[in-house]
């Protein structure tokens, strides 16, 4: 059987901080755009920014990247990368989020140690124990609704978030999720809730409002900011939309846009 791998303790303080409303960016938002909007749910509460673009390039994902590490050390959040640690790695993120196609958990592990690793789990709590001996930090499920990103995807249910929390990592709900259902999937057992369409696209408020609405279903005490490591504020605060982005090195480690969801 294989045993689980060691845990560095600055990764076992940043586990806890997957918490609250975990907000997943758009494809293909200009970076002023991008900034603006994301400036605004860090402020309405959310913990978690992930930067996903599956339309970008290189080049633009490495500036985004790097732009949105200035904005989450300002903000003293997480910056976790979608689908890709050697970015995440280059432009000094938290952490890197895999699907099941993105990778060994156990190889990216090893290769990147310092790196929070969150894996896709679909309806799979097979897949999520796997992750966890792996190296997994915490385990998402989904789509816990229709997912206009992924209208095809599996459905997961209140109950797999339930058995998931004995894998003792943070659980994140992904897929579908509003203001209307939000309060189920919480009352599951998600530690977290991962937002695209009714964060960025809100319907009748701002983005703020929209991400202070859902920071409020966690509690007052994490609606508010809260305490963060130290490993999220080292370092300078970042370029700028406008601005040149600050070089980076792999040492170191609307108008309407198409509307979107995890």
């Amino acid at each position: 059987m294989t045993s689980p791998v060691a845990v560095p303790a600055d990764r076992v303080c940043q586990r806890a901080l997957v918490h609250g409303l975990y907000a997943v960016t758009p494809d293909g938002l200009a970076d002023d755009v991008l900034l603006s909007a994301c400036r605004d749910v860090l402020s309405g509460g959310a913990q978690v920014l992930q930067y996903r673009d599956k339309t970008a390039d290189a080049m633009r994902r490495v500036r985004q990247a790097t732009l949105l590490r200035g904005l989450t050390r300002q903000h003293q959040r997480l910056l976790i990368i979608n689908d890709d640690p050697v970015l995440a790695a280059l432009v000094g993120a938290d952490g890197v989020h895999l699907g099941d196609q993105d990778g060994d958990v156990a190889d990216i592990r090893q290769r990147f140690p310092d790196l929070l690793i969150g894996v896709s789990c679909y309806n799979g709590l097979s897949r999520a124990r796997d992750a966890v001996v792996h190296g997994a930090d915490y385990v998402a499920f989904g789509a816990m609704a229709v997912s206009a990103t992924k209208p095809a995807a599996v459905a997961a249910s209140p109950a797999l978030l339930t058995q998931a929390l004995a894998l003792d990592r943070p659980v994140v709900a992904i897929g579908g999720i509003t203001l209307d259902n939000v309060d189920q999937w919480i009352a599951a057992g998600a530690h977290a809730v991962a937002v695209i369409t009714a964060l960025f696209h809100p319907v009748g408020q701002s983005r703020a409002h929209a991400a202070a609405g859902f920071a409020a279903r966690f509690g007052p005490d994490r609606a508010q900011s809260t305490a963060a490591p130290s490993s999220l504020t080292a370092g300078p605060p970042g370029p700028t939309a406008g601005s040149p982005a600050a070089p980076v090195s792999s040492a170191n480690p609307f108008p309407q846009e198409p509307r979107h969801e995890p």
